[in-house]
């Protein structure tokens, strides 16, 4: 657990510019005492077009437009699966492979045109921004390693993570443990790497 995020009575508040509460559970899980707040909890029902061609354009475009909208820290998370057989699809257009925000249907989709495919290897990329109101912005990007199996096991995780195979736990993504999750995963992996920023917000934040 990191603790030097709070001080005082006060703690840095930042709005994680997501509506998937899958995502907002694993970054709560690794910065717990960072003071996170879902569009949920503050009944925001809008977002950004992501529109963008690359995890990190989609990642600005998220978190600037709630970070100037609302006047608030935001922090978005693009992120995707890119099958090195596939010429790195679905990528960007991950969680609209097939359907709009369907995992079914994209899992469907990705074992339809993968199982023929001899090259089986995948990573899952992730591209996280910190955004201000202002506009500056800190990014991090990160990634995960592992092949993509055409029967899904477990039932953990969410999206592409049934069919995600990981070398290191001998197990798909979905039959780890959410703790085991972020230890490894490109989403993890791009959250730790943003500590610094963490620490300069909140120095910020305690002098205002």
């Amino acid at each position: 657990m990191i603790e030097y995020y709070k001080s005082g009575d006060r703690m840095l508040e930042i709005v994680i510019a997501s509506h998937n509460p899958n995502k907002v559970k694993e970054i709560k899980e690794i910065y717990p005492t960072i003071n996170f707040k879902s569009l949920a909890d503050l009944n925001i029902y809008d977002e950004a077009i992501e529109d963008g061609t690359t995890f990190k354009e989609n990642a600005y475009k998220k978190a600037y437009y709630i970070a100037s909208k609302y006047n608030v820290i935001a922090l978005a998370d693009d992120s995707g699966l890119c099958c090195l057989g596939l010429n790195l699809e679905p990528g960007v257009h991950s969680a609209r492979y097939a359907k709009n925000h369907d995992d079914n249907a994209n899992n469907l989709k990705l074992v339809e045109k993968i199982k023929n495919i001899k090259n089986k290897k995948a990573y899952y990329a992730c591209a996280i921004c910190i955004c201000l109101p202002n506009g500056v912005a800190y990014y991090k990007e990160k990634r995960c390693y592992g092949k993509i199996v055409l029967e899904p096991k477990g039932s953990n995780g969410f999206g592409y993570d049934p069919y995600f195979y990981l070398k290191k736990y001998k197990r798909t993504m979905a039959e780890i443990t959410l703790v085991e999750k972020n230890k490894i995963s490109h989403r993890a992996k791009a959250l730790r790497g943003l500590r610094r920023i963490f620490r300069k917000l909140n120095k910020k934040y305690d002098n205002q």
